[in-house]
């Protein structure tokens, strides 16, 4: 059973991670931008926020999944600004030199910044249900630990995307010169900006 629902967690790890977004534009462009440890900490904050998702999905924590589906209207709001100035930094963001290592403050904020922007989005949290029944699997109240191996399972399995994503992109790595790098973050900034547009529009639609 413990072995089924950590694969499950896995499974869905995948699903809610794959689908390309704001995230993954955000990664790419710091992995090519700043080097491959950059943007897998970027994609293990986007992996934590999909645990703690699915950890209050699994939970008993029915105040706060009800506080997400009833505020969502404000919860998207926020999210949709937040990722317009995300992508207006990144559009006028200047090229760092590509570090295998870094420093920890910048580690701190790529993980923070990818974190925060998926906890904006309350759709995560409506995806990760829905994939959740959709695999047959109930809310978790009495096994604490059963609730752990599948959160635990979610966390591998966005986790290992994000590093899945970020071996790919590698492969630039070293390839692009200063004029196309520049390019690319005008790009990403432009997408990414995108995409917060059509949060707000959809508000309103």
């Amino acid at each position: 059973m413990g072995t089924t629902l950590f694969l499950k967690g896995i499974v869905v790890g995948l699903l809610i991670s794959i689908p390309v977004g704001p995230i993954a534009v955000l990664c790419i462009k710091r992995t090519l931008n700043e080097g491959k440890i950059h943007g897998i900490v970027s994609g293990l904050g986007a992996a934590t926020a999909d645990a703690i998702y699915g950890f209050i999905a699994v939970s008993s924590l029915t105040f706060i999944s009800k506080f997400l589906v009833k505020e969502q209207i404000w919860l998207r709001l926020m999210g949709g600004f937040f990722l317009c100035y995300m992508g207006v930094r990144v559009f006028r963001s200047r090229l760092m030199q590509r570090s295998t290592s870094g420093n920890g403050a910048s580690h701190l904020s790529n993980y923070v910044s990818a974190l925060l922007l998926t906890l904006a989005n309350p759709a995560t949290f409506l995806a990760l249900a829905a994939v959740f029944a959709g695999l047959g699997v109930v809310e978790i109240r009495v096994h604490h630990s059963s609730a752990g191996l599948l959160v635990g399972g979610v966390f591998i399995g966005s986790g290992l995307w994000w590093f899945i994503l970020n071996s790919i992109t590698g492969v630039f790595l070293g390839k692009l010169d200063y004029v196309r790098l520049a390019r690319l973050n005008r790009i990403s900034g432009i997408i990414i900006t995108g995409f917060g547009l059509l949060v707000l529009l959809s508000l309103v639609i």
